[in-house]
């Protein structure tokens, strides 16, 4: 008697495991015939089943090319992969990308000053985000307002957790965020109009219109404008944000696409704070600050605009391949003028703060060529899939300074602070620092079916890395890699046509710019991710469903030395390469509708990263994520209403910090929800309210808190009301 497969076996038994944590999806597909049938109408040239907009839905029917340069539907990608619809956004109110980031599985923002932050995943940052596929790198301490991205101009995001190397080049093994941008597809005049006021201040507008330009409705354009103002829980505080979005798409043939577009976004801030509020008064008893306390003062301003410039051509042949070419130029300035407190001040008089006032000026032009051709082909029968393509990225950052008279003092009572502190004069720009980046690689993958259930994916990226810079402090650098090669494995089984098992291998390298005792640079750290698991796809793909376990390794980390390298005047630390951070840990998810007018998103990450010593590391990321929404529209005569909520859970991170008296101490953040509601209301088919609720339970809890004994708060309960009429 032949012996059982085990494989299926333990599917099984993972399956079981997901109906049972997702019993009300698992019981939905046992009657599938009481849902709504739902037609995708999808043309061969622009693959409109991609299209998260006007789909209701919390997750895709299309496909995604964040993890690989194939376009794989969420199922046959081989690796974690969240996509945040355009639903989503409006159920949610989610208006940046931060706010993405708060409310999507895996992911978490350490917001760290009111108008800087950093993103990350699995333990590791996050510093890369794409545009359409393209990754666009910022300098993360001189912040352009890429935290504050406007969605307005976005159709969905794509979010891909672990290393991302064959399609970001270099980066953390962490995620890769992709924005992927509204089109300009539709062939009849439509659009909308949103007014959204709030707490704090807060006016919004923005329409949205789309219209064929010719009688053919072969050239179609699309125009979306945004403007924002609010003030904030901060005292002083204040934002003011426009955005503008224009694209344009030509049939030059039935099989050829011309898109091009710009968009603009500019964001004026007054009253930011640079760096936070002190954790321990003079004494070392622990601070509590009102969530509306600043350390800034009432003339500091932080301007930044963020401009780009796209075009694609893409033609798809008869026996279809598709060949798409790409350019895309994006230029960034931001102008600050801050004051940064430090110290701890007496508990009694205040006093016992000091003051550094600075003023920088920064501007980056990044341009992106890619390549790429893709398409089906035949091998031992079979047909197979197959994508390869080159990508050159050029990227100048240069960043000027203006000296300040005084630079630094003593503060005034911080205890009754209000930000009346005397601005300084400022001195011409001079020159603090620049740097240039250049990336270009070759890259391949194919999909091999090979049988009907089983399905291999093997690729390469070949990467040359060349970054170099001046320092107006330290002096100079260069760092080349030549060669940097990118390997992607990944396997996925289709148990039946429900479940699929999956695994995958990927890494992604970081140059570092660090020298050795011999005075030769470090190789790159090499992150390396393994990932296995199981994915559902249930109700026609309106449920999409995952289990998955992760093994994440850093090698090639610099550690410093008490040597120096031989010939530097002064003289620069050496350092060695030792193994870095491992992250180890699971996530489950699901996504759509799992019942009629039903949607959920809900995600759970728990991991655990260590270095080498076997402690800690990020440990102010939180380790445990819990992200869970939904929505539901009454039945009958109330179906003009749905109503929803969800929480944002997190577990406790923690942080060692200095106090005042010289102590070491442990700073923790305990585990906290926050809970939000939303209702909306449709008075006609084109006119709908909404009503959102954040921090229903008005949890104090911190933004940030770090080694530097400082720390942030985030936003208390607040309400939101938006009118919105569709043409």
């Amino acid at each position: 008697m032949a012996a059982r497969p085990v494989v299926p076996v333990r599917l099984k038994r993972l399956s079981l495991c997901i109906a049972a944590a997702f019993p009300l999806f698992a019981s939905a597909q046992q009657a599938p015939a009481v849902l709504p049938e739902i037609t995708v109408n999808a043309s061969r040239q622009d693959e409109n089943a991609q299209t998260t907009e006007g789909t209701g839905s919390y997750t895709t029917l299309g496909v995604s090319s964040t993890a690989t340069p194939l376009g794989l539907s969420l199922r046959d990608t081989p690796q974690s992969v969240t996509v945040v619809t355009q639903q989503r956004f409006e159920d949610q109110d989610l208006l940046t990308i931060t706010d993405v980031v708060n409310n999507t599985t895996g992911i978490s923002v350490n917001q760290y000053e009111t108008h800087r932050g950093q993103f990350n995943a699995r333990g590791f940052d996050i510093n890369t985000l794409m545009i359409d596929g393209v990754p666009t790198t910022w300098q993360q301490p001189w912040s352009s307002g890429e935290i504050f991205t406007s969605l307005s101009m976005y159709d969905r995001v794509e979010v891909v957790r672990g290393a991302t190397g064959l399609t970001t080049g270099a980066g953390d093994p962490s995620a890769a965020i992709n924005m992927v941008r509204k089109r300009a597809s539709s062939k009849e005049f439509t659009g909308k109009a949103e007014v959204n006021l709030g707490n704090w201040n807060q006016r919004r507008g923005l329409v949205d219109l789309s219209t064929p330009v010719n009688e053919a409705k072969t050239v179609r354009m699309r125009v979306v404008g945004e403007h924002s103002e609010r003030d904030s829980w901060v005292d002083l505080l204040s934002n003011k944000s426009q955005t503008l979005f224009a694209t344009l798409e030509a049939d030059l043939t039935s099989n050829t696409l011309l898109t091009a577009g710009v968009s603009y976004q500019k964001n004026k801030a007054r009253g930011p704070m640079w760096g936070g509020l002190p954790l321990w008064y003079s004494d070392g008893t622990p601070t509590n600050w009102s969530r509306s306390k600043t350390s800034s003062a009432d003339w500091t301003r932080w301007d930044s605009t963020y401009q780009t410039y796209f075009t694609s051509l893409e033609h798809r042949f008869d026996n279809d391949w598709k060949v798409r070419f790409s350019y895309t130029r994006g230029e960034r300035k931001a102008d600050s003028h801050l004051l940064y407190l430090s110290g701890a001040p007496d508990r009694a008089t205040g006093l016992g703060m000091t003051t550094f006032a600075a003023s920088y000026d920064v501007k980056t032009t990044q341009d992106d060529v890619a390549v790429q051709a893709d398409g089906p082909f035949e091998l031992l029968g079979r047909k197979h899939e197959l994508a390869f393509g080159y990508v050159y990225s050029s990227q100048k950052f240069n960043a000027d300074s203006r000296a300040a008279d005084p630079a630094g003092g003593l503060a005034t009572d911080f205890n009754a602070w209000d930000g009346s502190f005397p601005e300084p004069s400022w001195g011409d720009p001079t020159f603090y620092e620049n740097g240039r980046t250049k990336q270009q690689a070759l890259y391949g993958v194919a999909r091999f079916n090979v049988t009907d259930p089983l399905k291999v994916i093997v690729g390469a990226r070949v990467t040359n890395y060349k970054r170099m810079g001046d320092v107006s402090y330290s002096g100079s650098y260069q760092l080349k890699n030549h060669g940097e090669v990118t390997p992607y494995a990944g396997v996925i089984y289709d148990l039946n046509d429900k479940y699929s098992l999956y695994a995958s291998y990927t890494n992604i390298f970081q140059p570092q710019n660090a020298r050795d005792i011999n005075g030769r640079y470090l190789d790159p750290v090499v992150g390396k991710a393994m990932e296995t698991g199981i994915k559902g796809e249930f109700l026609d793909g309106r449920v999409n469903a995952s289990a998955s376990v992760f093994h994440i390794k850093q090698s090639n980390l610099a550690q410093q030395t008490t040597d120096t390298v031989p010939g530097t005047n002064p003289p620069e630390t050496a350092y060695r390469a030792v193994d870095g951070a491992t992250s180890k840990g699971f996530e489950l998810e699901v996504t759509g509708e799992v019942a009629p007018n039903w949607n959920v998103a809900a995600g759970y990450t728990h991991f655990r990263a260590k270095d080498a010593d076997g402690a800690d590391v990020n440990s102010l990321y939180p380790r445990r994520l819990l992200r869970l929404f939904t929505t539901y529209r009454l039945p009958g005569a109330w179906s003009g209403l749905t109503v929803g909520g969800g929480v944002n859970w997190q577990g406790k991170t923690y942080t060692y910090a200095q106090n005042p008296l010289g102590v070491i101490e442990k700073v923790e953040q305990k585990d906290y929800p926050l809970v939000s509601l939303m209702a909306r209301y449709e008075f006609t088919k084109q006119l709908t309210g909404q009503l959102n609720i954040n921090n229903l339970f008005d949890k104090k809890y911190y933004g940030m808190f770090s080694a530097y004994s400082q720390l942030t708060y985030g936003a208390p309960r607040n309400v939101t009301v938006s009118l919105k009429y569709k043409f």
